[in-house]
Formats: C-alpha cells, structure tokens, sequence
C-alpha cells in the first residue's frame, strides 16, 4: 500500500517538474520577445536621432533647429508610448497563456 502512494506521490512530483520545466521555458521565451521589442525601440531611437542630427546640421537658422528638435522629442515620446503600449499588451497576453496554457480558453 506504501508503494501505491510512493508512486501516485512520484508521478505528482514529476507532473510538477515537467510543468515547471515548461513554465521555465515559456518564461524564457517571453522574455526574449521583450528583449527584441526593447532592441528594435532602441534601434529606430538611434536611427531617428542622427536623422535629427543630420537635419539640425543642414539648418540654416536657430529656429529650424528649434523646430528639428521639438520633432524630434515628440516623435520619441510617441514611439516610447507605443512601445509601452505593446509591452504592456505583450505582458497581459504571457499572462493569459500563463493561465490557460492550452490556450482554448
């Protein structure tokens, strides 16, 4: 009787693992996908900012130069709530499929 329970304990514990293992995993991906998100913000900033810089170098006068930075900063201020908006929904979705791994529900 002593060896029914041992087993029935030894497959929970293995159930267990395996379930961790797999939320180990999930969570790794997950945060890859963060990770690339954060890489490609970071990338177009860079990109748009010596665009920016270009620009202000072209100027011809100091309010051209005004105008190329106040675009500038507002552009970046866009892109940095898009990012959090999609993160943010990137993190709600890991959320659910933490939930319903199965995803049917």
């Amino acid at each position: 009787m002593a060896e029914g329970k041992s087993g029935a304990t030894g497959k929970s514990a293995d159930s267990a693992t395996d379930a961790l293992t797999e939320a180990g995993k999930k969570a790794a991906e997950n945060s890859g996908a963060i990770s690339l998100k954060m890489i490609d913000h970071a990338e177009t900033n860079t990109r748009e900012a010596f665009a920016a810089m270009r620009a202000a170098a072209k100027a011809s006068s100091l309010a051209e130069v005004l105008r190329i930075q106040g675009d500038f900063i507002r552009d970046q201020g866009v892109r940095s709530m898009t990012l959090a908006r999609e993160v943010g929904e990137m993190i709600v979705q890991f959320g659910k499929e933490s939930l319903d791994p199965s995803g049917k529900g």
